[in-house]
């Protein structure tokens, strides 16, 4: 559950700042990429861990109501849901500290059950907001089965060389990209060659979101740039998450990277225009309208 504060800036250390308007919206990297991915055509299923208490109970609910699939949805008696404190100032920027709760407590061992799922994907969506552990056991095993898995490195973290060498696509923002490479990633050139650096750890395609500036992708050792269309933001929480749903649709559906890439663009450029980050994500309708909307303005 994200708990968002809107506020003129965000507090320096030791600052206090008297805010605007308040309110909690559904959230969670994984939850926001699964339901983003369903409003933008996909069919998926969201394997995950809640915990026994009203959150829980309430984003089981919201998932059944976009028709996402939640067999493998678990139940934590011990641990709370998650929650996110998210600060947004006046530019649409944001702020945001995240207590996992039961996603903390999702290892390889709960997964039992849902393996027969996760064989049968086309893609494989996943964050950092689940143990490494976990993360590396999905991707190993995704990749021995020929399933592309495509990587949220958020929130940013170390990630080992064997993990790097299952992972598909990678989407790291500007800070993750540079946490990978060890490049101060500041424009679109400093983006280039964080992107070729990650490429040359054993990732098949980096592809590196940079807001309003679009996305770089590495991909072959070639480098492309894929331009956002030109939005006022509102708020920019959710943004990368509905960028990687729409990212994960577009290539279900068998369009090329670049396009794919292109399409998660959009949705996102959507998305900021709006406040919080299940509320924000935008329907398959609203990406064509807006999209035909941004052609006529060029």
């Amino acid at each position: 559950m994200d708990m968002v504060v809107k506020t003129k800036h965000i507090p320096a250390p030791g600052e206090t700042v008297l805010a605007g308007s308040f309110f909690m919206n559904p959230g969670g990297k994984g939850a926001n990429q699964a339901v983003a991915a369903a409003r933008l055509g996909g069919n998926i299923s969201f394997i995950s861990k809640v915990g026994n208490d009203v959150f829980g109970k309430q984003a089981s609910q919201l998932f059944d109501e976009e028709s996402i699939n939640t067999r493998y949805l678990l139940s934590d008696d011990e641990l709370p849901s998650g929650v996110a404190l998210i600060t947004v100032d006046q530019r649409g920027e944001n702020s945001i500290v995240v207590a996992p709760g039961a996603n903390g407590n999702l290892y390889p061992k709960h997964l039992k059950e849902s393996m027969d799922e996760i064989a049968s994907a086309d893609i494989i969506l996943m964050q950092l907001e689940i143990p490494m552990e976990t993360v590396a056991f999905v991707a190993k095993y995704a990749a021995s089965k020929n399933i592309t898995v495509i990587l949220d490195p958020a929130p940013a973290n170390d990630l080992s060389a064997e993990l790097l060498s299952h992972i598909d696509i990678i989407t790291p923002n500007q800070t993750e990209a540079e946490m990978l490479s060890g490049i101060k990633v500041h424009n679109i050139e400093s983006a280039k060659k964080a992107a070729r650096d990650i490429h040359a750890k054993g990732v098949k395609h980096v592809v590196v979101t940079m807001g309003p500036l679009g996305a770089v992708i590495c991909s072959e050792e070639k480098i492309y740039l894929v331009v956002t269309p030109k939005v006022k933001a509102v708020d920019t929480t959710a943004a990368g998450d509905v960028f990687n749903g729409g990212l994960a649709v577009a290539l279900s559906e068998g369009k090329t990277l670049i396009d794919a890439v292109h399409f998660g663009c959009l949705a996102a450029a959507v998305s900021v225009t709006r406040l919080g980050a299940q509320s924000s994500i935008p329907y398959r309708n609203e990406i064509l309208a807006a999209n035909m909307e941004f052609e006529k303005n060029v």
